[in-house]
């Protein structure tokens, strides 16, 4: 059932919390949730905790951390859980995708690419080397509800790194069909298409934003 104008879980106005304290995550969804006219704010500007992201899927750990940004603030929150799912690493590095850029520095994810294509050396892996990127993006009211929707996009793993738009492993993924990795696309072309465009989609389908 698609909520009406008057339903009290639709966000039309006020203020949204988007449960990221990574600056990419948190641009893109602010970019896709621009012409809707909402107060967008990230968790790391309300200086909200970092839940441990303990669920074994992408769609429960949306959820863990859409739940605790809208208990923490009192304000609706939407949580993105996202990864790069390789096929010929049996699904790996997935829901550990931010993980496998974790160093002494923090974040790199020029390390992380390289172990992927590493591991895919390691284990001879023949083209195409298969791979898509999953998003679950899960809304949440501070009394608990929850709704999630995913969104998936497929490709390949190419190598060198090429482009220097989007972030994470943006630069090795060729989408089916492109002749240009997210990493060399303009935003406006990735997220007419990205895994992460599509999960909105269905947010908006659902009639709760907007």
């Amino acid at each position: 059932m698609v909520p009406s104008d008057a339903d009290p879980r639709r966000i039309a106005e006020g203020r949204l919390v988007v449960a990221s304290h990574n600056a990419g995550k948190v641009r893109e969804i602010g970019e896709l949730l621009a012409p809707f006219g909402l107060d967008v704010v990230s968790a790391a500007a309300l200086d909200l905790p970092e839940p441990e992201e303990t669920e074994p899927d992408f769609a429960g750990n949306a959820r863990l951390k859409a739940v605790a940004a809208a208990t923490a603030s009192g304000l609706p929150a939407l949580a993105d859980d996202s990864g790069l799912v390789v096929e010929a690493l049996g699904g790996a590095p997935g829901i550990h995708s931010a993980r496998w850029a974790e160093g002494d520095g923090g974040r790199d994810f020029m390390r992380a690419m390289t172990r992927v294509w590493e591991e895919l050396e390691a284990r001879s892996a023949p083209e195409p080397r298969r791979a898509h990127f999953v998003c679950a993006l899960a809304l949440a009211w501070p009394d608990g509800a929850t709704r999630v929707f995913e969104g998936r996009v497929h490709g390949r793993i190419v190598w060198p790194p090429r482009g220097n738009h989007g972030f994470g492993y943006d630069p090795i993924f060729l989408p089916e069909g492109e002749s240009r990795t997210f990493g060399e696309m303009p935003p406006e072309e990735k997220h007419a298409m990205s895994h992460r465009a599509r999960a909105f989609a269905k947010l908006l389908e659902s009639g709760l934003v907007g």
